[in-house]
């Protein structure tokens, strides 16, 4: 079974908030004592926090699928509900999030280092938050916001300050050993190393950490061998250590021979890699060559002779035995100094900036587009916040469809339609292409010529108008006063003859 996992894709979701509650208060003497709904709660969010203790992705691996809790409802009597609490997950330092497709989205790197993965949705608005003097007592509640939902990858880069690169058998586990705490697994079989091995080395005042990778072979940049899964953990490094085994019993190797196909893979490698924020690409960084295994008289012959033509190349070169411990101290001592020399000049860290964009004075946020043919055509709404006033509505209550056609006209969005040609019947799509709430447009009616939706530079009102003029006015006022009169007169006249009884009675 696998103990270390440096690659996991993550399904994380954040919390859905929670419903809001319609309800009416009931008093003694007074059934109908106003709206007393809570607020639904929130929902928790999924976070990716930088662990100095964990060391690998094991437990993703084996459970992928994380949830953060979700908001309760809201109550009656103005209780809120609860929020749901948010999901801290501990990854290792070094963590690169990945989208799918390879976009990075965040590289944790420091203790603490935070990422929110997915954030959770928000509650729904109660009955008693959404009274007003217009809309005294409503009958209805906001709906929560399902939470944030994506998948994730999640690759770890060691943080180490020397690379150890080489051949299988080359001796680079034997090494770490020697010159550090670390007890990786050595045996005499080639990719005895599967998992990146880490071992902190004191030379003097200089402390830094060296990783053994698995050996590399031709084809490695390819995903040939083990080296493409684990190169990744190089990229970090300021030192790159070439260990080269002497004592090969192999007849198409020499060590000026795997120099060369050690460095054709790294280069192969390198020109994959979007070096940004002050590192130093791959192939540029300091490298040293040592030569392995002199403890065998053979082997110490071949050092000595490839020696000369490997420092030809500017390369340091240093004759070494793991096994004996001869050249180590030396070998420690020259990588401190290089170490050292590149924390030095590796620039400062800048603080995190708090980013402020603040929406233009002319952005409406939304947009409205015409998508389709010449007759099957439809009217597209984006903007998160139609988007998400759509996700809280209950569309089986009249009375919220009605709030949230009252919300989206003052939003300017049944003015954006008509602007780009919308009449009342045709199709209006709100969200995305895949998941959107369709229906047919019926606008509002309001003041103003430019809503009727007649053509440009006409007015509909003009056509037929059933507005009664002054002189309609005074000739109505006219006829009422006549018939009030006449009234009075009939009714007078009766009087006088003395008729009180209504002669079809009698």
């Amino acid at each position: 079974m696998a103990t270390f996992v440096d690659r996991v894709v993550l399904h994380v979701s954040g919390g859905n908030g929670g419903n809001g509650c319609a309800s009416v208060r009931r008093e003694k003497f007074k059934p109908l004592a106003g709206p007393d709904g809570g607020n639904g709660g929130d929902g928790g969010t999924v976070r990716l926090v930088v662990d100095p203790q964990t060391t690998t992705l094991l437990d993703y691996h084996h459970s992928p699928h994380r949830h953060a809790t979700s908001g309760t409802q809201g109550m009656g009597d103005d209780r809120d509900g609860a929020n749901g609490g948010d999901l801290v997950l501990r990854v290792p330092d070094g963590t690169v999030v990945k989208t799918t497709d390879g976009k990075v989205l965040a590289d944790l790197v420091g203790p603490g280092a935070e990422y929110v993965a997915a954030e959770g949705g928000r509650g729904g608005l109660g009955n008693a938050a959404l009274s007003s003097p217009r809309r005294k007592a409503p009958g209805f509640a906001l709906l929560g916001e399902p939470g944030y939902e994506r998948d994730l990858v999640l690759e770890v880069k060691t943080i180490a300050d020397v690379a150890l690169v080489g051949y299988p058998s080359a001796g680079k586990s034997s090494l770490v050993a020697s010159i550090s705490a670390a007890k990786p697994k050595i045996a005499d079989y080639p990719f005895t190393t599967l998992v990146p091995n880490l071992g902190v080395v004191q030379a003097g005042s200089a402390r830094f950490t060296v990783a053994d990778v698995p050996g590399l072979i031709p084809g490695a940049s390819e995903g040939k061998g083990l080296g493409l899964e684990f190169l990744r953990h190089i990229e970090r490094t300021a030192v790159i250590v070439h260990v080269l085994d002497c004592a090969t019993l192999e007849p198409d190797r020499d060590p000026i021979s795997d120099l060369d196909v050690l460095e054709g893979e790294l280069a192969s490698y390198a020109g994959d890699l979007e070096i940004e924020g002050g590192r130093v690409p791959l192939m540029e960084r300091p490298r040293i060559v040592v030569l392995n295994k002199i403890d065998v008289p053979e082997a110490r012959d071949l050092a000595d002779l490839v020696k000369p033509d490997l420092e030809a190349r500017g390369l340091r070169v240093l004759e070494i035995s793991a096994a004996s411990h001869e050249g180590l101290r030396q070998l420690t001592f020259a990588l401190g100094e290089l170490v050292e020399k590149a924390r030095a000049e590796a620039p400062a860290p800048e603080p995190a900036r708090v980013v402020l964009r603040p929406r233009a004075v002319d952005e409406a946020g939304f947009t409205v587009a015409r998508k389709g043919g010449a007759t099957d055509f439809w009217f597209q709404v984006r903007g998160a916040k139609p988007e998400r006033w759509v996700r809280q509505t209950d569309f089986t209550n009249d009375e919220a469809v009605g709030y949230l056609a009252d919300r989206l006209a003052r939003l300017g969005v049944e003015e954006r339609l008509l602007k780009a040609g919308a009449v009342a019947g045709d199709e209006v799509r709100i969200g995305t292409d895949t998941d959107a709430v369709v229906f047919d447009w019926e606008p509002t009616l309001m003041t103003g010529a430019e809503l009727l939706g007649g053509p440009r530079g006409s007015d509909l009102r003009l056509e037929e108008s059933l507005r009664p003029t002054r002189s309609d006015k005074r000739r109505e006022h006219h006829e009422r006063m006549d018939a009030k009169a006449e009234a009075r007169r009939e009714l007078w006249t009766e009087r006088e003859a003395g008729t009180w009884t209504d002669p079809e009675a009698d």
